[in-house]
């Protein structure tokens, strides 16, 4: 995955010190070199648990031993954010991670994610009753913002990386919050899943990632016919016609719904199924109902054969 990658810049590899990360940036540092390739490391600190600072230094300090270069620690602030804990935390990460992807001019940010970490977010979107975008899990690759986010583990287990880590004579740390109930993951990681391994067998945890991975592809498929569909349904003043968005298929009128009221403006992760789901009857229930509202203050409304912003 290291290959392929635009310009000369350096690829980072995001660590916190647990073993999956810890084993892909030792693997990094062996391998990087020897495509051609400069590799670093960023940590971030949440600032969530006594300690996180001074862990954060350990894992940079490992870094510049391994030879990584540059190696950075990036603090964050997650409290005032939206979401709960765990949506807020990913959040002040992944603007971390890309804004100091974007200092370094790096090709791209490698992160640690694991097969079993994939089965872990599946089980979790099927908990919420999401659709085949939150069933398709996490992506081997997504660009935001023009950073290219990798997943170069994601084929293999969690045992994996621990083995590695203890044939390379690596300490991981053993982060607090991965067995803290009070976290949704936490308890799918510690009960759910393993629960589920006794009662169905050790490869369910292979099938649930396979069966994300089935799904991503589909779910490109009609994102792909979602964005003509989209173009298609367009009218004069930003809206889009009624009677072009009877015509689609369901699951493509949804996404084409959805992707426009990101347009405009409306927050990615407070954008539920319940809000589509509203605008849609706009579009097949339509019963002379009032405006749709959308986060952040944004609404929709028919009129005269329009949505219309």
């Amino acid at each position: 995955m290291l290959t392929g990658l635009p310009g000369a810049g350096p690829v980072l590899v995001a660590c916190s010190g647990g073993a999956d990360s810890l084993a892909l940036a030792a693997a990094t540092a062996f391998v990087a070199p020897r495509l051609g390739r400069p590799a670093g490391l960023v940590t971030v600190d949440h600032g969530l648990q006594p300690g996180s600072a001074e862990q954060a230094e350990a894992v940079a300090a490992w870094a510049r031993a391994a030879g990584l270069d540059p190696v950075e620690v990036l603090p964050v602030r997650v409290d005032g954010r939206p979401g709960g804990p765990e949506s807020a935390a990913r959040e002040a990460r992944y603007e971390a991670l890309v804004a100091a992807a974007r200092r370094h001019h790096a090709a791209g940010v490698l992160l640690g994610h694991t097969r079993d970490d994939q089965a872990e977010t599946v089980l979790l979107a099927l908990a919420r009753g999401a659709g085949p975008r939150g069933l398709s899990g996490m992506p081997q690759r997504r660009d935001v913002d023009g950073v290219p986010l990798l997943r170069p583990l994601l084929d293999l287990a969690r045992s994996d990386t621990r083995a590695a880590c203890a044939a390379l004579g690596l300490d991981p740390w053993a982060d607090p919050h991965n067995v803290d109930p009070a976290y949704a993951r936490a308890r799918v990681r510690a009960d759910a899943l393993p629960a589920l391994v006794d009662a169905l067998g050790p490869g369910v945890v292979a099938n649930l990632a396979r069966t994300a991975g089935l799904l991503a592809a589909e779910n490109a498929a009609l994102a792909a016919l979602a964005d003509n569909a989209l173009a298609d349904v367009r009218t004069e003043g930003g809206g889009l016609s009624v009677a072009g968005l009877a015509e689609l298929p369901a699951a493509v009128r949804t996404r084409v719904l959805h992707a426009w009221a990101r347009e405009l403006g409306a927050a990615p992760a407070a954008l539920s199924h319940t809000h589509v789901a509203a605008l849609d009857a706009l579009v097949t229930a339509w019963r002379g109902q009032g405006p749709v509202y959308l986060p952040g203050g944004h609404q929709v409304r028919r009129q005269a054969g329009h949505l219309l912003p």
